[in-house]
C-alpha cells in the first residue's frame, strides 16, 4: 500500500513542495507589504550555496548543530540579497519588476551563486550532514500516513509551523493588520502613524530569509549536494503560487504540494515504466509558464484586483511632506 503510486506521489509532493512553501511564504509577506520580489530564485540559489558551504566547512561538533547553522547562514544570505532589493525599490523607489529580475540575473545560476560554488570547490561533493526523516523507521512504515506524515524531515514540520504562525500573524495581531494596511493603502497607513518604510523593509528582508531557507532545503535535504541552478526555477513557481493562493498562507501549502507532486510525477512514472507522453517536457516548462502568468497578472491591474492582490502591490510609496 505504501508503495502505491498515489501514496508515493503525495509523500513526494510534501517533500518536493517544502522549498516551494518556504519561498512562497516569504514572498507572501513581502507582497502583503506592497513589495513585489521577483528575485526569489536568486535568493534561493544564494541561500542554497551558502547553507551547503557552512555545513561542509564549519565544524560545530554535531550534525544537528551543523544543519541548524546551515539554515541560519542560508537565511542570512537570502535576507542580505533581499536588502539590496529593498534599498532599490523602497528607498530609491526603483521599478520593482526590473530590480527583482536584475537580482535574479546577478545572483542566479550563471551569477553570484555559481561563482561562489565554483570558487569554493563545492560541486560534486555530497553534503557532510543532511536532514533525515524525523520520526522512527517503525512509524514511517505505518500504512498511508507513515510515508506521507512521518517519513518527512524536520524542515517539513517547520514549514507547517510557519504556515500557522504567518496565518495567525496576518489575521490576529496588530503588526499583521498593520502590514496589510501598508500593502492596501500606504498613504492612509502613514497618516495613522504606521511606518510604511519600516514595515516594507522588515517584511522584504524576512521574505528573503525564507527564500534562503528554501534554497538550503534543496542542498541539505532533497538533493544534498551543490550544482549550479539546483533550484531549477522553483523561485518562479513560488511567486506564482502566491497569486494562485490568493495571498493566503494555508492555500500556499496546498499549491506547493500540488506543484511538488507534479515535479515527482515524471521520474515516478518512468520508474514504473508508465508513459503518458512528454511529462518531463511540461514539468520542466512549469517555471517559465509560471513566470509568464506572474508578469501578466501583476501588469494587469484588473486581474490583480479580482484575485485579491494588495492594492499597492508593486507601487513605490513617497511620503507627502506638508
Amino acid at each position: 500500500m505504501n508503495h502505491s503510486l498515489l501514496v508515493v506521489l503525495i509523500a513526494s509532493g510534501v517533500a518536493y513542495g517544502t522549498p516551494l512553501l518556504f519561498a512562497s511564504l516569504g514572498e507572501l509577506l513581502a507582497e502583503r507589504s506592497g513589495v513585489l520580489n521577483l528575485g526569489v530564485e536568486g535568493m534561493m540559489l544564494v541561500g542554497a550555496v551558502m547553507g551547503f558551504w557552512s555545513v561542509q566547512r564549519v565544524h560545530v561538533g554535531s550534525a544537528a548543530l551543523s544543519l541548524i547553522l546551515g539554515l541560519i547562514v542560508a537565511a542570512f544570505s537570502g535576507a542580505t540579497m533581499a536588502a539590496i532589493h529593498a534599498f532599490l525599490v523602497i528607498t530609491l523607489r526603483a521599478n520593482q519588476i526590473v530590480s527583482g529580475l536584475a537580482l535574479t540575473i546577478f545572483a542566479g545560476a550563471v551569477g553570484l551563486s555559481s561563482y561562489i560554488g565554483s570558487d569554493l570547490n563545492l560541486a560534486d561533493n555530497p553534503s557532510s550532514h543532511t536532514f533525515q526523516p524525523f520520526f522512527p523507521n517503525a512509524m514511517q512504515k505505518w500504512p498511508v500516513v507513515g510515508p506521507i506524515v512521518f517519513g518527512q524531515t524536520a524542515l517539513v514540520y517547520l514549514s507547517w509551523l510557519c504556515v500557522i504562525a504567518i496565518a495567525y500573524y496576518l489575521t490576529r495581531t496588530r503588526p499583521g493588520l498593520n502590514v496589510r494596511a501598508v500593502g492596501e493603502a500606504p498613504g492612509a497607513a502613514d497618516a495613522m502613524g504606521i511606518s510604511v518604510v519600516k514595515y516594507r523593509y522588515v517584511h522584504t528582508l524576512v521574505g528573503g530569509a525564507f527564500a534562503g531557507v528554501a534554497g538550503a532545503t534543496f542542498t541539505l535535504a532533497l538533493t544534498p549536494q551543490w550544482v549550479n541552478g539546483i533550484t531549477g526555477g522553483a523561485g518562479w513557481i513560488a511567486i506564482a503560487l502566491v497569486i494562485f493562493a490568493f495571498w493566503r498562507p494555508e492555500l500556499c501549502l496546498v499549491g506547493a504540494y500540488f506543484f511538488g507532486a507534479l515535479q515527482a510525477l515524471a521520474p515516478e512514472l518512468q520508474a514504473r515504466n508508465i508513459s503518458l507522453g512528454p511529462t518531463e517536457l511540461w514539468t520542466n516548462a512549469l517555471p517559465y509558464g509560471a513566470t509568464v502568468v506572474v508578469l501578466v497578472l501583476v501588469s494587469w491591474r484588473g486581474a490583480a484586483r479580482r484575485l485579491g492582490a494588495p492594492s499597492a502591490l508593486g507601487t513605490a510609496y513617497a511620503r507627502e511632506e506638508a
